[in-house]
């Protein structure tokens, strides 16, 4: 068994935080487990029909798709995975402090992918008792920041859910580094084939594309991928290639790799959280996860 995609700082069952007003920095306060899958207190497992492997040729890109967020995005990009069609396309389009995209069927096969556009999911409506607002950054009832399973989440105020008709709050995955989104014309409701891997922290995208997932492991990979040039909108003349792409669900259980993911809605989590401050969440490191391949 080896275990991966994980750095750490001291032992969960040793968290000591600073009693002090300046925020801290640096990575989490938590250490991987032996066996994350005994220690369900701390961490979830990733359900492998969620679970996308990208093998690319400068390694491999675990990413976790989130269907409550995005449910019609969620199924058009699993069905072309599993199509086989995103194999040897090519990272067309990356820029350096920006994103990394790919899909593009059309320039492998001379064909689109064959599924309809996805009309936009910028946005995503949240049933406050259902899929609370974990680890809020600020006053819970205000809090305009958070998590769902690590996922980061920008969001109206709960307690505009007493307002509203539905009794829900209006909330979205802001395009923070490591965050997966889909690229699309100027009509927002062209998207089909092709994503993008954020490279850096990007809020002019928010809630103008659709975001579906984050990378849980191999974003040194994904800071790896050949670049252009900014002023070529960087198109790559020699891209690396994703040479495979698989939902784990897929594979033999025997060789798929598992994840394992922090949970954010635990009281060591929350803690840690507030030892920050109240900064923008993109600015907080991502929520850790392990790989047991």
């Amino acid at each position: 068994m080896k275990i991966r995609g994980f750095a750490a700082a001291i032992a969960l069952t040793s968290l000591i935080l600073p009693a002090c007003a300046e925020a801290v920095d640096g990575p989490w306060p938590f250490e991987a487990p032996a066996d994350p899958a005994a220690d369900t207190a701390d961490w979830r497992p990733v359900d492998p029909e969620r679970l996308f492997i990208f093998d690319t040729t400068k390694g491999r890109i675990l990413i976790e798709a989130v269907p409550e967020v995005a449910p019609n995005h969620y199924a058009h990009f699993a069905a072309i995975v599993r199509s086989g069609d995103y194999d040897g396309t090519s990272f067309h389009r990356v820029i350096d402090t920006f994103m990394a995209q790919g899909g593009d069927i059309y320039a492998l096969k001379g064909r689109e992918s064959g599924q309809p556009n996805v009309k936009g999911e910028f946005t995503f409506r949240r049933d406050v008792t259902k899929m609370p607002l974990e680890a809020a950054i600020g006053p819970e009832d205000s809090a305009k920041h958070g998590y769902y399973h690590g996922v980061p989440v920008q969001t109206q105020p709960s307690f505009f859910s007493e307002m509203s008709v539905d009794g829900m709050v209006e909330s979205s995955i802001p395009h923070c580094k490591g965050v997966v989104s889909t690229a699309r014309t100027d009509d927002p409701n062209s998207a089909n084939g092709q994503f993008f891997l954020m490279r850096g922290y990007s809020p002019h995208l928010d809630r103008k594309y659709t975001s579906w997932g984050r990378v849980l492991s191999g974003q040194d990979v994904v800071m790896a991928l050949k670049h252009g040039s900014e002023s070529d909108n960087g198109s790559v003349s020699d891209p690396d290639i994703l040479t495979s792409a698989k939902i784990a669900a897929d594979l033999p259980e025997a060789e798929r790799p598992k994840a394992y993911v922090l949970r954010t809605d635990t009281d060591a989590f929350r803690a840690a959280v507030e030892a920050r401050g109240e900064p923008n969440i993109c600015d907080l490191p991502p929520v850790p996860a392990i790989i047991v391949e």
